[in-house]
């Protein structure tokens, strides 16, 4: 792929915080959910703005452990979802739960300390044997395709609560958002094929807003599809500079009130619930920056090497964890934004990672993210998706699908990961990336030994 921006490409001022502003809303909306959704299955009260200054001091601890060679970006991770819930579930009190998941997310950072370690010393090249471009190819594209009906499902909802707004609609706005985000990359100059995101996001927001204004005007339900409900929060109790910039509130802040119910047994079912799914995050990790190296075409497990991106990883989700309460991951959302841009520079990430530190703060712009209709996203998350999935499929090109021994590779992948084969056990769920990334692995050992058809 030529790449507009390289790794070490540094864009003007200007361009640069469009562009991290770009990179930022791709990965926001999931970074953002993570809270939310702990909040709703636990009754707590965990801040979305925290989570989202925890990936950006997550994100630049990753960047300096990479060595600045890694353009990814971090955000809150799903994977953790059920662990968080467990620390939530084993606290007797609301600190302690917030400070089980800062111990939970250190347990998951240790377990990437240690295989960085192994890693080191015993390099890389054994990660190449076991997962050849025939397992990493469609484990990749499974990343992708996994988050299909995610997109899909999003772009028939609207976002206005206890409002169900017409999936026609709905879809209409969807697809505005991702034509405008086609022709800005397809046909447009080289600011346009930079930031089709941002022109793709405030189209069908623009869309979403008349379709609501006459929603509203009409006493018309169906056609409700933007949630104002954020910005009238905001001046519920009039307009004051609290209003516009507040300090959010950090994990740790309420953690420290729980370290006097602190228990041998609590910390064992931390340790249960957090590093069973470190190592399923591993594998995830391994495949995200297969992926990006096919992008820059750069070789990231040899150089900063996997041993760097682990520690990065995992002490920025650490630090995550710390302020937002919610471990980071490396994000694929960054990933596709990187490949359909063609703009790799790090200083995107750098920037981005700032900005969102900022933002944390200001209150307005949080309401302006939580106000983006689900179907507006979706219809990004298409083509962000989409690209994932079809990088994937690229790194097998070269691969001979007429020999049995890599067809029986590649297919049992996809079918197991489109499948959506996953395991669970008590409180820990082996995705269906992971699993079909295991099985894989597996069919690739078995095979492995046999010789070349003729």
């Amino acid at each position: 792929m030529k790449l507009i921006y390289g790794v070490e490409d540094k864009p003007k001022f200007g361009q640069l915080l469009i562009f991290a502003l770009q990179q930022l809303l791709a990965i926001m909306t999931a970074t953002l959910v993570v809270p939310v959704v702990i909040n709703q299955s636990c009754g707590t009260n965990m801040s979305s703005a925290a989570a989202l200054f925890g990936a950006g001091l997550g994100t630049l601890v990753y960047v300096l452990f990479t060595k600045k060679k890694s353009p990814v970006f971090l955000g809150s991770s799903f994977a953790f979802i059920g662990s968080m819930i467990a620390a939530f579930a084993g606290g007797v009190s609301m600190g302690l739960g917030y400070l089980g998941l800062i111990i939970g997310a250190a347990f998951a950072a240790l377990v990437y300390v240690v295989i960085a370690i192994i890693v080191k010393f015993a390099g890389v090249k054994w990660i190449n044997k076991v997962m050849p471009v025939t397992v990493i190819g469609p484990t990749v594209a499974i990343i992708g395709l996994s988050l299909a009906g995610n997109a899909v499902g999003d772009m028939l909802k609207g976002s206005v609560a206890d409002v169900t707004a017409s999936p026609l609609l709905t879809v209409l706005c969807g697809i505005i958002t991702l034509l405008i985000t086609v022709v800005s990359s397809t046909y447009g100059k080289k600011m346009g094929k930079l930031i089709p995101f941002i022109f793709g996001i405030l189209g069908g927001y623009a869309a979403a807003g008349i379709l609501t204004i006459i929603g509203y005007s009409a006493g018309i339900d169906a056609m409700k599809i933007l949630n104002t409900a954020p910005f009238a929060a905001l001046v519920a109790d009039g307009v004051t500079l609290s209003t516009f910039i507040a300090v959010p509130d950090f994990t740790f802040l309420t953690a420290v009130k729980g370290f006097g119910e602190l228990n041998g047994a609590y910390i064992s079912t931390l340790a249960v619930a957090y590093i069973p799914v470190a190592f399923v995050v591993f594998a995830e990790h391994i495949a995200d920056h297969k992926n990006i190296s096919s992008i820059i075409e750069k070789d990231l497990l040899e150089e900063p090497g996997l041993h760097r991106t682990l520690l990065g990883d995992g002490i920025g989700s650490l630090v995550g964890a710390i302020f937002g309460g919610c471990p980071n991951t490396t994000y694929g959302e960054s990933v596709g934004c990187v490949a359909i841009t063609k703009n790799a520079s790090v200083l995107t990430i750098i920037a981005a990672a700032v900005l969102a530190i900022i933002i944390a703060f200001v209150s307005p712009f949080i309401a302006f993210v939580n106000s983006i209709p689900s179907c507006v996203m979706g219809g990004v998350c298409m083509a962000l998706y989409g690209f994932i999935a079809v990088s994937g499929l690229k790194m097998v090109q070269g691969v001979d699908l007429n020999q049995n021994k890599n067809l029986f590779v590649v297919s049992t992948i996809l079918i197991a990961g489109i499948g959506g084969l996953s395991l669970t056990f008590g409180k820990i769920t082996i995705t269906s990336i992971a699993c079909a990334l295991i099985l894989g692995i597996i069919v690739n050992v078995v095979v492995s030994k046999a010789k070349d058809e003729q």
